[in-house]
């Protein structure tokens, strides 16, 4: 699967930490956080979305590593 970031929709609640923590991947879709840019690797900020992964508050973020 590569090097990629994902939200579950039915998860996540909207409370904007992954946002805010890591803008290069995550963004606002309505009330739920969708990956925007999910190749966090290729971006240069696999640190951050990782952090990002683990401050949220219901585990809604999963991130593949190669």
């Amino acid at each position: 699967m590569g090097n990629r970031a994902y939200v579950d929709p039915d998860l996540c609640t909207g409370c904007t930490l992954c946002t805010d923590l890591c803008p290069e991947v995550f963004e606002m879709d309505g009330d739920v956080a969708v990956a925007r840019h999910p190749d966090h690797a290729a971006l240069g900020v696999t640190a951050r979305a990782q952090e990002a992964a683990d401050a949220c508050p219901v585990q809604a973020i999963t991130l593949d590593h190669d």
